[in-house]
């Protein structure tokens, strides 16, 4: 299910040292604060500071997708986080984030799905690949893997392996982009969630 509630993620220039896309160093301290809900109960439109959208806030070279209505909007945790859910299901909480560095920041598509891939040891046998499509002018590739996820030394990942996982990473490129979104968390939680994922991403399109 996918609500009507809309993030929007404003072109914003950011640091780019010791970043890529989907990965973050120490998160600095967070400043970013919860969303007044809309009326019942669904979160309100937010940016990617966590604000309410409105007014100058839905700038040019922008983007707005649908997140979908089970998932839990959280405010950004780092700045290098543009927009952060928890996604709940059945093996636990699983984690979903878009991360922004700047008009052409981040690194190229081959290089981020590579990177995510090699987050990963993917299943005996498995072969993952990125499909690519188009979302209302966009150019959206992504990549599905699962197995286990590795240690990370980042400051946000697992300080151990985490066996049954599963990642979705994307890259959306457009004016203004790319954003990378990503989602990572127990297996049978994002399993279920695949859907939901791929509709978020075909919502995709400019504010």
């Amino acid at each position: 299910m996918i609500c009507k509630a809309l993030l929007t993620i404003p072109m914003l220039l950011l640091p780019l040292a010791a970043c890529n896309g989907g990965e973050e160093g120490p998160p600095p301290d967070a400043t970013a604060q919860t969303p007044p809900a809309a009326q019942g109960g669904a979160p309100a439109p937010m940016s990617s500071r966590g604000e309410p959208v409105g007014g100058e806030q839905a700038q040019e070279e922008s983007i707005q997708f649908d997140i979908p209505g089970n998932w839990e909007q959280q405010p950004p945790a780092s700045q290098m986080r543009m927009a952060q859910a928890s996604i709940p299901g059945a093996g636990g909480p699983g984690d979903f984030a878009v991360f922004f560095f700047g008009p052409g920041g981040g690194g190229g598509v081959e290089d981020n799905i590579q990177r995510w891939i090699d987050q990963m040891d993917p299943e005996p046998g498995s072969n993952p690949q990125p499909e690519t499509f188009e979302a209302n002018g966009f150019r959206v590739t992504w990549i599905d893997v699962a197995g286990t996820l590795k240690p990370s030394n980042m400051g946000t990942g697992p300080a151990t392996e985490q066996p049954n996982s599963r990642l979705y990473g994307a890259v959306v490129e457009g004016p203004g982009g790319p954003w990378f979104f990503k989602a990572t968390g127990p297996g049978a939680t994002l399993t279920a969630e695949r859907d939901n994922f791929l509709k978020m991403l075909r919502s995709v399109r400019g504010s």
